[in-house]
């Protein structure tokens, strides 16, 4: 991992904790889009079968999605 990212302080497991997904599944990019997409305060239902069934979009949860897609995108 880069080591600027080493230097940010992110608590591992809070975006799987707050979607109901296990820690073992990977997020689905799809998911991560339509969080993003949102408006805060809206519900939008999980798109695959994992973990919960409908999200309230709040602006940190808008963060925290931003930040998976974005550390997704960086190549090894």
């Amino acid at each position: 991992m880069a080591k600027w990212i080493q230097k940010i302080y992110i608590k591992k497991g809070v975006l799987h904790n707050q979607l109901g997904i296990s820690q073992d599944k990977k997020i689905p990019m799809q998911l991560l889009n339509k969080i993003i997409a949102a408006k805060p305060g809206e519900v939008i239902k999980n798109p695959t079968s994992i973990g919960k069934r409908r999200i309230t979009v709040t602006r940190v949860l808008e963060k925290r999605a931003n930040l998976a897609k974005n550390l997704k995108n960086i190549k090894k």
